[in-house]
């Protein structure tokens, strides 16, 4: 667990966490991005020249752990944040960005679309030989982290890569579609950027051993966390 100061410092460590990882990769790349406030200072941070040139930009491709169901051009959708703050202005070719579906008629359809897509991406194989290089996380000041939220169900999915979840738990209150613990787990780095004074009580549950959702995240390679000092005790 690394500690650091401040907003700027967490979105500097955690570039270049992702810079590496994707530096040691081969061919095809895959990352996964989280939503919430946390990460947008790290997503600006990538579009900036001084990153531009270290990422494969043509080789990598973007995914997201969780969307709100919501219109593609709602403040409120993951996806629209980070094309906005980096995506957009970086030359990455439109094909390697793999948006959630929201123009469907419902979660249910978006999340069967995804896995399909998914499963066509890692050409029939099992989630045994990792589908991502780098999954980043976010958590919630409930300990929810993707959209995988304390006693719900979907936290014990085994065989689904991805779930569609009716009613969020913490705001906004929209339905949600989200990768399950294995399609995440399914990596070669997972990495929790949490900042905020109000992650301060989930944190120490989670020191204290208690399964909250984030805590229950895992990867079959590399799990690091990094954590602005506000949002330690």
């Amino acid at each position: 667990m690394q500690v650091v100061d401040d907003t700027d410092a967490l979105a500097h460590a955690a570039a270049e966490r992702i810079v590496v990882r994707l530096s040691q990769g081969k061919g095809r790349r895959a990352v996964v991005l989280t939503g919430g406030r946390t990460p947008e200072t790290l997503y600006r941070l990538l579009g900036t020249e001084a990153y531009r040139a270290r990422i494969p930009w043509k080789e990598t491709h973007w995914f997201w752990g969780d969307e709100r169901f919501v219109a593609n051009d709602d403040p409120r959708n993951n996806a629209r944040m980070a094309i906005q703050a980096f995506l957009a202005d970086v030359p990455v070719p439109a094909p390697n960005i793999h948006r959630m579906c929201t123009d469907v008629p419902g979660p249910s359809e978006s999340a069967r679309l995804y896995e399909d897509m998914l499963r066509d991406f890692h050409g029939g194989r099992s989630l045994d030989e990792p589908l991502f290089d780098f999954v980043l996380m976010g958590m919630g000041p409930d300990g929810h982290t993707a959209s995988l939220y304390p006693g719900d169900r979907a936290l014990d999915e085994r065989e689904r890569w991805v779930l569609p979840i009716a009613q969020a738990k913490w705001e906004p209150f929209v339905p949600r579609v989200t990768l399950t613990f294995p399609a995440m787990a399914s990596s070669r780095e997972m990495l929790f950027v949490v900042g905020g004074a109000d992650k301060r009580d989930a944190l120490a549950r989670i020191e204290r051993g208690e399964p909250l959702p984030a805590a229950r995240a895992a990867s079959q390679g590399e799990l690091g966390w990094i954590i602005e000092r506000d949002a330690k005790n």
